[in-house]
Formats: C-alpha cells, structure tokens, sequence
C-alpha cells in the first residue's frame, strides 16, 4: 500500500470515480478512494488530488500521480518532509486509524 522511495512515499490505491460523495476507504484488496468526479479530461485525478490534500491535511504539492493516469489503479508518490504528517498519514494508511 505505502512503500518509502529515495523520492518519498509511494502510495498505491484503486479509485473510483463518480461516486456519491468523496471518501477513503480501507478494503480487503487494499486502498480504495471513491471520488464524486467523472473520469474525463483528468477531472477525476485531480479531484483526486484535492481530496488526498485535505484529508491529510498536506498541500496538494506534495503529491504526483506517477503511474495510472488513465487507469483506476494509481500510483501517487507523496514528497512530504514534515515528519509529525508523515507519520499521521503512514499511520493512517497502515491502520485506518
């Protein structure tokens, strides 16, 4: 799910675009961010984008979808150098707490 690069964090997750209201979610199969934006013209990503931004509190900035545009499996690195945020959102992606 998260995996520490010489870049920063990459995040692996399964979007699901179009959905009733925008949340993240912990499956069986892993990280699952359901997003109220429809997937054309990039709307979807960047929607994607904002809402990673304010869940974890974290300025969009810091995250890059760098596998997956176009598919609903998407690889996003998070280059955060804040540790206290850091560790918030590890834990969060480790536990879903």
């Amino acid at each position: 799910m998260i995996k520490e690069t010489k870049d920063g964090y990459l995040l692996n997750l399964k979007i699901s675009p179009n959905s009733s209201k925008n949340e993240l979610l912990h499956t069986a199969e892993g990280l699952k961010a359901k997003i109220t934006a429809q997937p054309i013209d990039g709307k979807a990503n960047k929607a994607l984008i904002e809402y990673l931004s304010k869940f974890f509190k974290i300025p969009k900035s810091f995250f890059k979808i760098v596998k997956g545009e176009t598919s609903k499996d998407k690889t996003i690195l998070i280059t955060l150098k804040d540790e206290e945020k850091l560790q918030k959102l590890i834990e969060f992606l480790k536990n879903g707490n």
